[in-house]
Formats: structure tokens, C-alpha cells, sequence
């Protein structure tokens, strides 16, 4: 199902629906998502009493619509007469099953329903911010937490049926001390495990989710459902999308069965516990690595998250090159081109080839178009702040600032997005998008109040390299057509600010994309982050393209002297920790498609540039090598 956060409400009727069509259909067990009542990520709403008061009411009344059938759903689970470690009413992430209009389970455990008992407590989660868990429970019960790991045990129709209800993250706990599954287990006889989770979207996670699940399942020999939500919920700096992608394993550990991703379905499936459900082929389960996951995502997410903002229109600055074209590409998509104005806004920087190039994207996408040129506004900010006296009223004395070329090429970026964009997208009755992608935010290679502004980064959880194959993905296979030039594709990327960018002799980014993208890659996204210690000692080794992936041999073609590779390896880190941090602090919410996208999933402070004591002992060593060849 689709879960709406912070609207139980809106998830109740949604549940009261699906149980009707389910009850039409015979089934004997409806199966919702975690916290498929309130939301899962829905901030410190969760402080609310009014807001946990209305949980529990919608909770009520999913038990009361149970007659005849079993429900099982996830919620809040309230104790109103013990509070948390935060002094507040205690909370549980919960676990509930219904039958005939009464909740079932308490009969082995202190409460009318299971509580999750690992927290995930990293990436955009904060469990362990508002939820008591078993680990906390069971102590101070004086139990431990694995014999407080009990099966529910029902009866559905006349037949004995012993649930194992496992929480999300209880599924993934090979890091964890406590062993879920198996703990339910030897506590057992188990005939069914159902999973309920709350689980975003990230490119790949399903195919090690599978692995992941189906060994879990072998090593029991008991047949597991697992149910996921769709749509999009956020936590203010970052959106994810949930791909749903509810699954069925056979006692073998086979998949047999499964809801496909991005889509609301009510999936109704004969398991015959007795044969564990082997009695049904394996299936095969659609690859979510490739790009056709990432556009289906990035599609999904602009999609739910323009709806729930209620935003209908769009303006983008379409500049000729490659990230605009892929941004007015995938916005058209969904939100059809009539909705959609593209604006070029030219400079005398601007060459001939973009600004056809712009043209050309609007007229093959049908769009609304029109050129706004800046040269006049920015050659009259750059006057008037020249040109307008300052007063040091200390002394009377009057100097004039001056404006730098650096400078001069931050006012156009302010211009096109502070002025044009956002006098457009008032007049136009939308929003306005930021077209960064997560290279250029990695290490801020974009102006703050500039092309860093919008209400939506769409494109800043993909390295330029995804960019550019996400628009040979929408030619090719979502418009079936040439609708991104090819040469928007071929042309140099620049962002056309001075003539040290011109595209048509070849000049652009200071970023090389197929090396640069790889070392930040390693900065920020993998999940033991690199320092410049380690990326120096993997050079030093000879390991260094192997270690971040790059082409091999590619560090040594760009940077034929160590001399060379310190300097610029130490030019992106000191902007990765400095002023890229204050302008990712003040971007735009990121649409999440990764294992890592900036925002609350990317959590950092403005503490400027550090570099280890072993890092500058290996630079010593590297020059003093240098020096001695």
C-alpha cells in the first residue's frame, strides 16, 4: 500500500479498502506494512500525544474491521504509564496482529503486539529518537531479549498457525549481537515469518535483500513473507522513495511470488503452510541495479513528491547541457510539457551551440519556451556595486568595492536563479528546480542564491557519469526518440560563466568526470568513507583505481608527478570539508536514490578541513621520493 506520512487518516481508509477487496476474495490473512498507520518518517511529530491518541484510534478501528479475517499491521504501540529514555510517553515501533475484532499475541509477551527489536540507527534513520526496543524492554523485564523473542500463535480456520513477526530491520541483523529470525525460531514451532517494513529505496537493495532473506530462510526451513510500502516520505533535507517490492519465499529460500516496485497492489497468494509454500515454481525478480531502477525511482519521486506539495508546474533553466536537458526531460514526463517552461538565459559567455542546443531540447520535448537574456542586469549589479561609494562611518572615509571576475561569475549564476527563475515560476504559478547533480554538490561547484536554489534536486544523488547515462536512458527507451540533442551529450560539460569556459574551443568543468566522480564517490558514498590518507595510500601502493574504481591507470595520465596528485586531490577535499558543507546545508531537499545522498542521510557539521597526522607522514614520504628520483 501506499503510506501517506503523518495521515492516518489517509492510510486507514486506504487499509479499510484493501481489506474489503481482500475479504471479497476469501483471504484468510491481510498483510500491511510497518507503521503503515502513522508514516515512518514524519520528523518529531512523533512528540505529539494529540498525534499518538489519533494513531491509536485508527488502530482501533483496523481491529474492529478484522472480523472473520486476520490482520496484521503495523503502528505505534503506546504505554501510557512508562516514558522513554527522553522523559516522554514510551513509544514502540509495533508489530500488530488482529482477528475477530481483538488483538492477539499478549498471551507470551507483556503487550497486545511484538516490538521491533533492532533500531537502525544510521543513514536517514533515527529509530533509537523515539522508539523503546525489545533490548531496552527485556532487561529491565530482568528477561533476556532472545526468549522474549516468541511466535504469535493464531487460529485460522481450525488450523494452528504460529506467526514469527519480524520488524525491518530485525531482518537484516548480521551485524547485530541478537539474531532475530533464528531466536523466534528456536522458540518456535514457527510455520510462517512475516516481515513488515518501512523500507526506502536504494539502487541494488533489493537483489541483497533477497540474498540476504532467502539464506535466512534456508537456514530455518520456514517459508517468509515480506511487505513493503510505496511512496515518498522525507525528512525535510532528503526525499526517498519506497519501492515496495513485497516478496514471498518458499521454505527453500525461492522466491514464488512478489508485488511490483513503485506500484500499489493488493497481491492475494494460496501459501499451503503444510507444503511451505514449495509447492508453488520460483519466479524471477526483475534486477533493481540498472538504470532502468534509477529512472524508474527519480520518475516515482518527482511524480509523489510534486503531488504532495501540491505543485503542478515547473520552470527550468535549460542552458544547452547535459544535467538541465536530463532535469526538463524527467519533469516532462510526469508532469506533461504544457506544465513545464524552459528558459535559457544567455549571457555573452553563452555560446551559439547551447543556446540552438536549449532551443532544440524545448521543441523536441513540446514544451513552453522563451529566452531571457542577462547581460543587461548583471553588467548593472556589477555597476552599481562598483560604482556606489561605501562610507566608513568610523572615519568618513569612502573607498568602492571591486568586483572580481570570480565574483562577476557568481552574480550571473544569482541572477538567472534568484531574479529570473524565481519571478518566472511566480508568474508561471510553480516552483522553480535545482538542476545540481552530486558531483557539482560533493564539492559545492555551484553558487549558493544560484543554480544550488530550487524546491527540488532531482538529479543531486547521481554522479555526472549517471547523468549522462540516464540520458541516453530517456532517449532511448523512455521517449524512443532523440528528445536530449546528442550533441548536449558530446559537448564538453561548462558552465559558461567566462570565456576560460567556452565550449567551442573545448573548455569546461575543472571536474574530469570519469576520475573526479570515482574520489569523491569515495569521500562521501561508500560505507567506510575514505580521507585523503587513505586515497594517497592506495596511490602510493599502486592500488588506487582498483580501490575507488575508476578506469585503471587513469590517476597517473591525468597527474604525470606526485607533486601534481597532492595538489589536487588536496584541492577537492579542503571544498569538500569547507564551503561545500555550508552550501549543502542551505541546498535544496535531494531526491535519494543511493546508499548515501546528502542531506539528513549525510550528516556533517561546518568544522572546515582535516587532514590525519598519517596523511601528511605519507605526503612527506611521497615529495621526499620525488625528490630523491
Amino acid at each position: 500500500m501506499e503510506v501517506i506520512p503523518g495521515r492516518p487518516d489517509l492510510n486507514t481508509r486506504t487499509m479499510l479498502k484493501m481489506l474489503a477487496e481482500a475479504r471479497g476474495r476469501q483471504a484468510q490473512i491481510a498483510i500491511f506494512p510497518e507503521m503503515c498507520i502513522p508514516g515512518y518518517l514524519i520528523g518529531d511529530t512523533w512528540e505529539q500525544q494529540a498525534f499518538l491518541r489519533d494513531c491509536e484510534r485508527h488502530g482501533r478501528m483496523i481491529t474492529e474491521a478484522s472480523a472473520g479475517l486476520c490482520v496484521l499491521f503495523g503502528n505505534v504501540g503506546i504505554d501510557w504509564s512508562k516514558t522513554g529514555d527522553d522523559g516522554r510517553v514510551r513509544k514502540y515501533n509495533a508489530f500488530f496482529i488482529a482477528q475477530n475484532g481483538k488483538l492477539r499475541g499478549d498471551e507470551n509477551f507483556p503487550y497486545p503486539f511484538r516490538i521491533k527489536t533492532l533500531q537502525p540507527n544510521y543513514r536517514e534513520f533515527d529509530d533509537t529518537r523515539h522508539f523503546y526496543s525489545l533490548r531496552k524492554l527485556a532487561p529491565e523485564l530482568g528477561k533476556s531479549v532472545e526468549d522474549m523473542l516468541q511466535p504469535v500463535r493464531l487460529n485460522i480456520a481450525g488450523e494452528s498457525v504460529n506467526i514469527g513477526c519480524i520488524l525491518c530491520e530485525d531482518g537484516w541483523s548480521e551485524d547485530y549481537s541478537v539474531k532475530t529470525i533464528a531466536s523466534v525460531h528456536r522458540n518456535g514451532p514457527v510455520h510462517l515469518f512475516v516481515n513488515i517494513s518501512a523500507s526506502p529505496f536504494t539502487l541494488g537493495k533489493n537483489n541483497k535483500r533477497n540474498r540476504v532473506f532467502a539464506k535466512q530462510v534456508e537456514s530455518t526451513g520456514v517459508p517468509l513473507i515480506y511487505v513493503n510500502n510505496v511512496g515518498t516520505q522525507n525528512n525535510g533535507k532528503t526525499v526517498y522513495t519506497f519501492d515496495g517490492f513485497s516478496t514471498i519465499y518458499n521454505g527453500k529460500g525461492e522466491i514464488i511470488d512478489y508485488c511490483p516496485p513503485f506500484t500499489q497492489t493488493l497481491k492475494c497468494i494460496d501459501l499451503d503452510l503444510t507444503q511451505k509454500g514449495e509447492d508453488h515454481s520460483p519466479v524471477t525478480v526483475p534486477d533493481d541495479q540498472g538504470m532502468d531502477s534509477v529512472y524508474q525511482a527519480l520518475n516515482y519521486g518527482i511524480d509523489k513528491f510534486t503531488r504532495s506539495i501540491g505543485m503542478e508546474k515547473v520552470v527550468i533553466g535549460a542552458s544547452g547541457g547535459i544535467d538541465s536537458a536530463v532535469s526538463a526531460a524527467l519533469y516532462t514526463q510526469v508532469l506533461g510539457p504544457e506544465n513545464i517552461l524552459l528558459v535559457n538565459m544567455p549571457s555573452i559567455y553563452n555560446s551559439a551551440t547551447t543556446k540552438d542546443l536549449a532551443a532544440k531540447l524545448a521543441r523536441n520535448l513540446s514544451c513552453q519556451y522563451t529566452v531571457m537574456p542577462i547581460q543587461e542586469s548583471v553588467d548593472y549589479t556589477i555597476k552599481q556595486i562598483s560604482h556606489t561609494p561605501v562610507v566608513d562611518l568610523k572615519n568618513g572615509r569612502q573607498f568602492n568595492l571591486t568586483v572580481t571576475p570570480f565574483a562577476a561569475e557568481n552574480i550571473q549564476a544569482r541572477d538567472r536563479s534568484a531574479r529570473v527563475l524565481a519571478g518566472l515560476a511566480a508568474a508561471f504559478g510553480g516552483g522553480f528546480v535545482c538542476n545540481a547533480n552530486k558531483s557539482e554538490m560533493t564539492v559545492g561547484y555551484s553558487t549558493l542564491y544560484g543554480d544550488l536554489a530550487g524546491f527540488l534536486a532531482a538529479l543531486a544523488d547521481l554522479w555526472k557519469h549517471q547523468v549522462y547515462a540516464l540520458a541516453g536512458y530517456l532517449n532511448e527507451h523512455v521517449y524512443e526518440r532523440e528528445v536530449i540533442p546528442q550533441k548536449t551529450i558530446d559537448i564538453v560539460p561548462s558552465a559558461e560563466l567566462s570565456f576560460e569556459q567556452a565550449v567551442e574551443q573545448g573548455k569546461g568543468d575543472p571536474i574530469f568526470y570519469p576520475y573526479h566522480d570515482y574520489l569523491f564517490h569515495a569521500f562521501m558514498e561508500a560505507w567506510n568513507r575514505s580521507a585523503p590518507e587513505d586515497i594517497l595510500d592506495w596511490y602510493r601502493q599502486g592500488i588506487l583505481e582498483e580501490k575507488i574504481g575508476c578506469q585503471p591507470g587513469l590517476a597517473k595520465q591525468l597527474f604525470p608527478s606526485v607533486r601534481e596528485f597532492i595538489a589536487d586531490l588536496e584541492r577537492w577535499w579542503k571544498l569538500y570539508t569547507g564551503m561545500a558543507v555550508a552550501k549543502r546545508i542551505q541546498a535544496p531537499p535531494v531526491l535519494a536514490i543511493s546508499r548515501r545522498a546528502y542531506g539528513f542521510d549525510h550528516r556533517e557539521a561546518q568544522n572546515g578541513l582535516l587532514n590525519t597526522a598519517r596523511y601528511y607522514e605519507l605526503k612527506e614520504q611521497l615529495l621526499n621520493t620525488l625528490k630523491k628520483d
